[in-house]
This record gives structure tokens, sequence and C-alpha cells, in this order.
């Protein structure tokens, strides 16, 4: 879509718009007469109440170089795609009739309320698996922080290289860092890789293993024997 700066109307026009106004017309019957907007008759008839006259004033600094409805255009493409880049967005400037420069669209894009902050990496998650956090988390709920203390979690997971690992920045509001859009997912597979073991408390880390070959359930016992209890007594869980 195509975005048209508004042309000012001459002053002759307006003052002839004024004219029928104060003669008793109505907006509907100007804006037939003259073939301008509902919209801006009342406007310029505005203009001319509160100001007394309807030559165009003296503004107040420099005219923004991006209109209002140019600044909104961007908005919508970010929120439609957070990671969209700052030569996209002067690709759809220039393709809406308003070609900016790229700090011209980071300063609108500001007044906005939306930064360009390097996306936060989460893990991938299903709709199987956020379901079941939410399960889980809402069991739990009512467990007191004594009983949470003693807890000592443990977990082993491989993981691999995906995709390019290298900053990928999203435009966002402050407080959205983690929302899902503006983040960037991470798997456990797709390139070289190390499996490790680990566990955790409130109290803090415990061991962590570095497995070598391939996992079985003698290998794992023999790493829940060297390690867990261990790490139960270093963290002073017992």
């Amino acid at each position: 879509m195509r975005i048209m700066r508004s042309k000012e109307l001459p002053k002759e026009l307006r003052d002839r718009t004024v004219a029928r106004h104060r003669s008793g017309q109505g907006y509907k019957r100007i804006s037939a007469a003259l073939k301008v907007p509902k919209s801006t008759v009342a406007s310029i008839i505005l203009k001319w109440k509160k100001f007394g006259t309807t030559r165009t004033l003296p503004r107040p600094g420099r005219p923004a170089k991006l209109s209002n409805r140019g600044r909104r255009a961007l908005v919508r493409e970010v929120k439609k795609n957070p990671k969209i880049t700052v030569a996209e967005l002067q690709r759809c400037s220039r393709e809406m009739g308003e070609s900016s420069t790229k700090s011209t669209i980071t300063a609108a894009l500001h007044q906005s309320g939306l930064y360009g902050r390097v996306a936060r990496r989460k893990p991938l998650l299903s709709a199987r698996h956020m379901k079941a956090c939410i399960e889980f988390a809402k069991k739990h709920m009512k467990d007191s922080q004594t009983m949470r203390n003693k807890i000592l979690w443990s977990d082993e997971t491989k993981i691999e290289l995906f995709g390019v690992n290298s900053k990928r920045y999203v435009w966002r509001k402050p407080g959205t860092a983690h929302h899902l859009p503006n983040t960037i997912p991470t798997v456990k597979h797709g390139g070289g890789s190390i499996m490790l073991w680990g566990c955790f408390s409130a109290a803090g880390t415990g061991r962590l293993v570095a497995i070598e070959g391939k996992m079985n359930a003698a290998k794992y016992r023999d790493i829940l024997e060297e390690n867990l209890f261990q790490s139960a007594q270093d963290l002073r869980l017992g």
C-alpha cells in the first residue's frame, strides 16, 4: 500500500471554506460544494476559530521527515516481525512512498517505545512441553520453601549447534525480552555435540559431568552413584 503525503490546501480555498461556514452552511454542504473532505473542512474551521486566521502558522520546529501514517506502518511491520532489520524497514518505507534514512526509522521506532535489543535464546518448547510445565508448577504451588530448599534437581542433556551462533537483534519494548516472538529458539540437535549431566538446588549448582560415548542405564547409574550424593553433601541438603 502506497502512503501519499497530504498536500496543503491553497489559502484561497481555506478562506472560501470559512466564508461558507460564516454564512451558515454546514460541514457536509461545504464539503460537497468545494470538493474537500468533511474532516478537512472541520479542521480548517477549528483552526480559524482557535487562531482567527486561515494562513499557515509557523511550525514549532523542523517538520518530521516521516509522517504519522508512515511511522504507524513501520510499527505494524515490527510487530508482525520483531526480527526485521532496519534495511528491510527502509525498503518498506520506500514502497510506501516515504523514503527514509536508517536513523530516521530508528528514531521513529524509539518514539513508539521500540528498541533494538539482542534476542534472548530460549529452549524450543512444544505445546505439550509448555502444558506439562504449567501443570507441574500448579501442582507444587503450595509446597513450602523449606521443602523446595531440600530438592536436588538433576538431568542430562545433549547440546548441539543449531543455526548460526551469532547475535540477532529484535525490536521490542522494555520488559518483553522473554516474550516468544522476541526470542531465538534453541534445540538439542543439529551439529557437533556434547552430552552433559548436572544438578542444582536452591543452594546452588552441584557437579557437572561430561559424558563420554553413548548413554546407557549402567553409565547413568554410575554417574548418579558418583555425583548425586556428593553434590547433595556439598550443597548441605542432608
